[in-house]
């Protein structure tokens, strides 16, 4: 005969599982105590004070899955993939930032010899320089 103290047991160990495979029905899903009780549809307390060992194999298994239920460490990973893109690519800009201001200071240079022969010659310069405004 089954006993209220089971039942208890029984909601407890049904939602552990369902958690950890990422599939909620009562609670938001967060591997939490608190939503773990809600899942099991017990108070926080049954959880914490009558069903402890419960409620420290959900711990355990929930550190076992580094706090990230089964179902979602392939978004986990997806994620920290993407992570290592990004900054790589800021890495990647930085450098192509710091590329754009040499050749920026090098055309500012070679502008301003090229202005400073043309201005102390009397001949036309033969570099043709681009119109500065269209119309």
């Amino acid at each position: 005969m089954a006993t209220d103290r089971d039942a208890e047991r029984d909601a407890i160990t049904a939602a552990i599982q369902r958690l950890l495979d990422g599939r909620p029905t009562r609670s938001t899903g967060a591997l939490t105590t608190l939503q773990l009780a809600a899942e099991a549809g017990v108070k926080r307390w049954v959880l914490t004070h009558k069903h402890v060992d419960l409620k420290e194999e959900f711990t355990r298994r929930k550190s076992e899955a580094n706090g990230i239920p089964p179902a979602f460490q392939h978004l986990h990973a997806r994620a920290a993939d993407a992570e290592a893109v990004a900054r790589a690519l800021r890495e990647d800009n930085g450098r192509l930032r710091e590329r754009v201001a040499v050749y920026a200071q090098v055309i500012h240079e070679l502008r301003t010899e090229l202005d400073r022969r043309t201005d102390n010659s009397t001949q036309p310069s033969p570099v043709r320089s681009f119109p500065t405004s269209i119309t």
